[in-house]
């Protein structure tokens, strides 16, 4: 798609050197960023003006998509008031993923386009430019390849386009259901059989302008430890972003001693899948030995408050990760909700929940675990920054809400950081092309009724 030269004014934007009034920032037919200026105290004619704080754009870097369909349906179980004397056992992750697995087995590439498109869409009214789809519906139910055996994966890469985002397709190797057992009947349609043909299908795979191909290792338990290697050497030879799952839950952890006599994180490094282009995502229950092995390889982690709240999952040691050698990144996963705002400060308050003390990030290190570092785990290297040479991804969040209103601008990270909400998103351009303009998408125009209607055929 050809892109065309433009002006926009920033009333204030997070640059390098804190923040600045009156930043104009001008983009490229590449869609890159030629020049930023500052001090400019009033729009250039023709530019276009960004009210509020505008910072770089931001990564979701962990995505599975089609739990959007879920939003609603699984917060409001009756099992949630398990304890509270209504007789239902407490539920879990565990059953929670039940409920997964029957909207994952609806899917097709067409339906599976519609809700990529409009969850997407969601995330750019969010203020984010990128994420990274942790992909692993691969086949049809039952584990018949489609004509096209990356028809899934395809529709995804198409419907990020089509929303004005970018992506980075985490192909997901899935081959088993635990430690040695076979895929259930829900998981056939994600397995390729093995690493070799999973590495043979990802291969087809192309990365365009708006598009990143990384791999994924589902979890210790859904990758035997004999195809580990398989995976991480298909990412190393392509010098692209490896994913997985890691020690979420303690069942998982205490499965794979009992199968393997280690830790999942010891036996990731045992077979080279630990280092710096890998992401370990939750990283929730780990020994101090794991996250050492984590830092020390400076393997990074996303954290997924709402999600791993949502889930009873625990909080995870994200402090002690990062002070390790871990730089942090953040998703929202499971998208009970689609605010990256929120994943950023749930990291510093839940960390006060677990610490009982305060201010172990500033507002700028976890708006950087937003932005830059997000961008990296996703191999975008070139975005997360609003400078010459930069790929022209920012978004603009207000200070005049009710919720961001008060605080002087010298303050503006701090109010966006601890206050502001996705709500507070008023513009997001991506690639020099302004995508939400005054909190109105402008590719699909009504994104609401696109939501509601690609959830509800899934429940026809």
């Amino acid at each position: 798609m050809s892109l065309t030269a433009q002006t926009y004014w920033a009333e204030h934007a997070w640059l390098d050197s804190g923040v600045e009034p009156g930043v104009v920032i001008k983009t490229g037919t590449n869609g890159r960023i030629k020049a930023v200026r500052k001090g400019i105290a009033a729009p250039p004619t023709g530019a276009v003006t960004l009210r509020g704080l505008t910072v770089p754009g931001l990564a979701n870097a962990h995505s599975h998509c089609f739990h959007r369909a879920l939003r609603g349906v699984v917060q409001a179980a009756p099992k949630a008031t398990a304890g509270a004397g209504t007789g239902h056992a407490p539920d879990s992750f565990w059953t929670w993923r039940e409920v997964m697995y029957g909207v994952a087995d609806r899917l097709t590439p067409d339906t599976y386009y519609a809700l990529a498109k409009a969850t997407y869409a969601e995330m750019a009214l969010a203020g984010i430019t990128a994420v990274g789809e942790f992909h692993y519906l691969h086949h049809e139910p039952g584990g018949d390849r489609y004509g096209n055996p990356n028809a899934m994966g395809e529709a995804l890469i198409a419907a990020a386009a089509d929303a004005g985002i970018r992506i980075t397709l985490l192909d997901t190797c899935y081959l088993s259901s635990g430690f040695g057992a076979e895929p259930n009947r829900h998981q056939l349609r994600f397995s390729d059989g093995t690493a070799a043909e999973w590495a043979e299908r990802a291969a087809a795979l192309k990365s365009d302008a708006n598009t990143r191909i990384g791999a994924a290792i589902h979890s210790v338990r859904a990758v035997p430890v004999d195809q580990l290697a398989t995976v991480a050497d298909w990412a190393r030879e392509r010098e692209a972003p490896l994913h997985v799952h890691l020690s979420e839950q303690t069942a998982e952890n205490d499965a794979c001693v009992e199968a393997h006599g280690f830790t999942p994180t010891t036996l990731l490094s045992d077979h080279g899948v630990l280092g710096p282009r890998t992401t370990a995502v939750h990283a929730t229950h780990l020994t101090q030995g794991d996250i050492r092995l984590l830092g020390h390889t400076s393997t990074g982690v996303c954290m997924c408050p709402t999600t791993e709240r949502d889930l009873a999952d625990g909080i995870g040691p994200a402090l002690k990760l990062q002070l390790s050698g871990s730089p942090l990144s953040l998703g929202s996963d499971s998208h009970a909700v689609i605010d990256i705002l929120e994943e950023a400060r749930a990291m510093e308050l839940d960390e006060r929940l677990h610490s009982r003390a305060r201010g172990h990030w500033t507002a700028a290190q976890l708006l950087r675990a937003a932005t830059t570092d997000g961008h990296a785990a996703l191999g975008w290297d070139e975005a997360g920054r609003i400078e010459a040479d930069a790929l022209a991804d920012f978004t603009t969040i207000a200070l005049d809400s009710v919720r961001t209103a008060g605080p002087p601008p010298e303050l503006a990270v701090e109010t966006a950081v601890f206050a502001a909400t996705n709500a507070d998103v008023r513009d997001t351009v991506v690639g020099g092309r302004h995508i939400v303009r005054e909190g109105a998408h402008q590719l699909v125009p009504d994104v609401p009724s696109a939501l509601a209607e690609s959830i509800a055929a899934l429940r026809a």
